[in-house]
């Protein structure tokens, strides 16, 4: 899982046989957290390569066949896929099936908090946590193309109530990127400086380095971003 992690961010190829061989070791193991990691990672996969139909598919069968294990780690770990569904729908611009993936995690992260469930170990990289929900909205509303509605549940994170440095890490670039799409220079600078700072090798991400570029050039000047974009390696 962790070698689809890193070929997914390097864009490698090696993404699908590692991701492949994670499911099926993760599906032997019978462990629910690590099965459904291990389905959230191939479902990324999937939809990087242009088939998030079929991702949402893959988490969505997951989600439900947790969904009857009689124990609160399947539930949690459920409720976590249809966030990811929820994303990855959003990103196929399914709109109405994003919204109402995002609505059913959302009940579904409520039914795990009013048991008072807490994991003995971490459930991977996503939690079922109401912060998590609010996190998974940014990314939705930004994909939908509808960014300013992702802008109360941004208001709403108390980064350090995350987790992980990858989670605090993925709140600023969901956030840089929402900031990009409302046209905001300053607030895309500002969350990409919080991403650098909880994460330094993350602003060189591709994806991260083309919004950088994209400071450059804008019409207003925000200050520090040509240094910013020289440690980063943008040009």
């Amino acid at each position: 899982m962790l070698a689809t992690e890193l070929a997914l961010k390097a864009h490698s190829d090696v993404a699908w046989p590692a991701a492949d061989r994670a499911l099926a070791a993760a599906q032997a193991s019978g462990d629910p957290v690590v099965h459904g990691e291990a389905a959230r990672v191939l479902a990324i996969t999937m939809r990087r390569s242009g088939r998030p139909a079929a991702a949402v598919d893959l988490l969505r069968r997951t989600a439900d066949s947790l969904s009857q294990d009689r124990n609160d780690v399947s539930w949690a770990v459920a409720a976590t896929l249809l966030m990811t569904s929820a994303y990855t729908a959003a990103c196929g611009q399914r709109r109405s099936d994003a919204l109402d993936l995002m609505s059913g995690a959302a009940d579904a992260v409520g039914r795990v908090i009013s048991a008072r469930f807490r994991p003995s170990t971490p459930l991977f990289t996503v939690d079922a946590t109401s912060t998590q929900v609010d996190l998974y909205w940014i990314g939705v509303h930004t994909a939908l193309g509808t960014p300013d509605e992702g802008v109360p549940y941004a208001a709403r994170i108390a980064p350090g109530q995350l987790p992980t440095t990858e989670r605090r890490a993925r709140y600023g670039t969901d956030c840089a990127r929402m900031w990009h799409h409302l046209g905001d220079h300053r607030k895309t600078f500002a969350s990409l400086r919080f991403t650098e700072q909880v994460a330094p090798e993350e602003v060189r991400r591709p994806a991260l380095r083309a919004l950088t570029a994209d400071l450059l050039y804008a019409p207003v000047t925000v200050a520090g971003v040509r240094e910013f974009a020289a440690r980063t390696g943008v040009s």
